[in-house]
């Protein structure tokens, strides 16, 4: 009967040892990060690599919050310019979907928190917060 109690944990311990040996398989569908955040998902404010990132991928409308004289002078590829000092902010934000998926920036990362936070306050659920246009520039944006 010793030998039989001695021998209980030892087998225990080698099937949970198999056990996790064979969950670490070579598998490559379960090889990603489970904490990856993919494009789509990101939100709030990111580095700038990650915001060019999102705005290659084509799946968020990209949003220059600076003033028409300041997207005259150049901006993202494909942005649209809502000024948010201008007094139809809040009008010109409420004719997007809520529901869509948005990049905001700026010239230097102030004006796209407050545009990213009056979205956030008007029930956007996809926003993000690229920050400054000279920081996209130097991660590699295409401008026009």
């Amino acid at each position: 009967m010793q030998r039989l109690s001695r021998s209980i944990p030892a087998l225990a311990a080698a099937t949970v040892a198999a056990l996790l040996l064979a969950s670490c398989g070579t598998d490559d569908a379960g090889s990603a990060d489970p904490g990856a955040v993919s494009v789509e998902q990101l939100q709030g404010k990111v580095d700038p690599a990650a915001a060019v990132e999102v705005i290659d991928a084509g799946t968020h409308t990209v949003i220059d919050v600076r003033t028409p004289a300041e997207f005259a002078e150049g901006h993202v590829d494909g942005a649209e310019n809502i000024d948010v000092q201008s007094p139809d902010f809040a009008d010109r934000i409420a004719e997007l979907d809520p529901e869509g998926a948005y990049v905001v920036y700026c010239r230097s990362g102030n004006r796209s928190a407050a545009a990213y936070q009056a979205m956030q306050d008007a029930g956007f659920t996809s926003v993000v917060d690229a920050g400054g246009f000279d920081a996209l520039v130097g991660a590699g944006v295409a401008t026009s």
